[in-house]
């Protein structure tokens, strides 16, 4: 636990690339921690890329470690999905997961997007308490996250 000192309660959040290795390593672990939750990848849909990502956000603790991280994606009609919310375990319970989520609806609001929609696993308690305490309201799932019987979908329009 020698890594909280660095704890990023004012460490800065960022655009980064999406394909930097910083970013692809902290993206491959909360893809592991996935795996470990649930026993197997159980994204449906496509996997966010870099090409169809309009904003990567990192967030960096004091010495400039990534510890946490979200991504943009556009749906269309005014919406933007979030995808790839992470805080690394030493780092959760300081507000960064608030403090991403709110950079990421600022960064959605300057590119036009008037609604933020996400999907996070029905294990995921940590996550849906987030979202929720953040005004975010369960609907129905859609697209590739239809046929998931594991999925929670959220939605939380930016002009409320």
């Amino acid at each position: 636990m020698a890594d909280r000192e660095n704890q990023p309660a004012k460490g800065e959040i960022a655009e980064e690339p999406f394909g930097a290795p910083d970013s692809q390593a902290l993206l491959a672990e909360h893809a592991s921690g996935l795996i470990e939750r649930y026993g197997a990848d159980t994204e449906s849909g496509a996997k966010p890329t870099e090409e169809d990502v309009a904003v990567f956000l990192m967030a960096r603790d004091s010495a400039g470690k990534p510890v946490g991280c979200g991504a943009l994606r556009a749906l269309g009609d005014g919406a933007a999905e979030i995808k790839r919310m992470y805080v690394r375990p030493y780092a959760r319970g300081a507000g960064l997961g608030r403090r991403l989520l709110e950079a990421l609806e600022g960064e959605a609001r300057s590119r036009g997007f008037d609604t933020c929609r996400l999907e996070t696993g029905d294990l995921q308690h940590e996550a849906i308490a987030l979202y929720r305490a953040a005004g975010y309201h369960e609907i129905e799932p859609w697209g590739a996250y239809v046929e998931s019987s594991i999925s929670l979908c959220f939605e939380r329009r930016l002009d409320q």
